[in-house]
């Protein structure tokens, strides 16, 4: 069965923007970085939250690259205090503030942040974007659900995307849902499940959004007009989510 077209990012006539998010975790670039750079590039996204960039061999250097290779620019996160969370974005995207933040740490596990910019895109209205890979331990996994809401301010509209290690149907993943729209559910599009790429079979890869944000769509990209399957098995062992989200325009 054919893929349902996907809505085109852009201006609305009200000043509203349609707007291409992607979610991927990229292990790390430790698999075949032409494949992955090709998925990017067929989904033509406006923003990419991404999970597990390097973090200990050059990532600086290696966060650049891609951003380079996919044509985007990096926006915030890559560093130190997100952890291993990058977001990238179109060359054209506004960031007004930055907002990374290095989460209290489980002794023995390992260290995890969010990283979150600020960003304009056209007349639209400010958007709070944050990419995100949560622990392993389910108890320190629902203290770290219970910190994303508050990567925004009361009244800002935002996006939070990442691998949340989590089920849909699990303690952490219904406390985010009760307050962000859980974009799949919400308009469902292409795929559901993101892990593993050889035999998917679980959704804990994932696109939140806050209310006064229309979800258009959002799903696993199968089928997508340039993107493989054979790139998307190659290029890292998650999934991409896309997600199209109408941002309504900015007030005054």
């Amino acid at each position: 069965m054919p893929l349902p077209p996907l809505p085109a990012s852009g201006d609305e006539p009200d000043g509203g923007r349609r707007v291409r998010l992607l979610s991927y975790n990229i292990r790390s670039l430790r698999d075949d970085r032409r494949a992955l750079v090709r998925v990017i590039r067929a989904c033509e996204p406006d923003l990419i939250c991404l999970q597990e960039s390097p973090r200990y061999w050059r990532p600086g250097g290696q966060a650049a690259w891609l951003a380079r290779r996919t044509g985007t620019v990096i926006l915030a996160g890559g560093g130190r205090i997100a952890a291993g969370p990058l977001l990238l974005g179109r060359p054209g995207v506004r960031v007004t503030e930055t907002r990374d933040r290095l989460l209290p740490k489980t002794r023995g596990l390992h260290a995890r942040g969010f990283a979150t910019a600020v960003v304009r895109l056209g007349g639209a209205a400010p958007l709070v974007v944050t990419s995100c890979h949560l622990s392993l331990d389910p108890e320190e996994r629902y203290r770290q659900f219970g910190l994303l809401p508050g990567q925004l301010s009361p009244g800002e509209l935002g996006v939070i995307a990442g691998d949340f290690n989590e089920h849909p149907d699990d303690a952490g993943w219904r406390r985010l849902a009760a307050d962000f729209q859980d974009a799949h559910a919400t308009a469902p599009w292409g795929g559901s499940w993101t892990s593993v790429p050889e035999n998917p079979y679980q959704r804990i890869d994932a696109v939140f959004a806050s209310p006064g944000i229309e979800v258009l769509a959002c799903g696993v990209p199968h089928g997508l007009p340039g993107v493989a399957p054979a790139d998307l098995l190659a290029a890292t062992d998650h999934l991409p989510v896309l997600a199209v989200l109408r941002v309504p325009p900015a007030q005054g």
